[in-house]
């Protein structure tokens, strides 16, 4: 909780998220999104325990903060490796035919849990940025199981998917410490 803004995740002026600079044309608005809503879900799991980190929702929901880092390392494999770089006979990642709910089933309270999840996405994160980096346009397409698809619809279905689990994230945050916010 902030002195100034008690209640509240971050005082404005410490959020690391807000920036001046603002994005000019397509693509690098898309790519601020993104990396919004990436620091949106780091900044939400910070400073919690493996134990807080994997408490769950409400039953009989899997969901916990611990699920949606594995959940959006596991997306952000998908889309960037699998689909966009033309690799869909890569793993999946935390989803088996066996166990399609890995992501979440498999967050449970423990510290190597903990570390590979955070691992999995900072690695996921950094091989997607580094395909953004050398993405000559938005129009580039990836293979899906529908058809191609361009970086552009992918790029704004990871916003989408970010935004609608940066809102759960704020949720299940509060319940567990009651800091709430952006």
């Amino acid at each position: 909780m902030t002195e100034r803004n008690p209640g509240m995740w971050l005082d404005p002026q410490d959020d690391p998220r807000d920036t001046v600079r603002r994005p000019v044309g397509e693509r690098e608005t898309l790519l601020d999104y993104l990396r919004h809503y990436r620091l949106t879900l780091e900044l939400k799991c910070a400073g919690l325990t493996p134990e807080q980190l994997a408490r769950r929702s409400v039953p009989p929901s899997t969901m916990s903060l611990l699920g949606l880092v594995r959940h959006m390392a596991r997306v952000e494999h998908h889309w960037f490796r699998r689909v966009m770089q033309h690799q869909p006979e890569l793993p999946r990642l935390y989803r088996t035919d066996v166990e399609p709910d890995l992501d979440f089933d498999g967050a449970v309270a423990d510290p190597g849990v903990v570390a590979d999840a955070w691992s999995s996405w900072h690695r996921e994160v950094e091989a997607a940025q580094r395909y953004l980096d050398g993405a000559v346009s938005l129009d580039v397409e990836g293979a899906h199981r529908d058809g191609p698809i361009p970086l552009r619809t992918v790029l704004v279905h990871l916003i989408g998917e970010y935004a609608r689990h940066a809102g759960h994230a704020d949720l299940l945050r509060e319940c567990i410490d009651g800091r709430m916010g952006d």
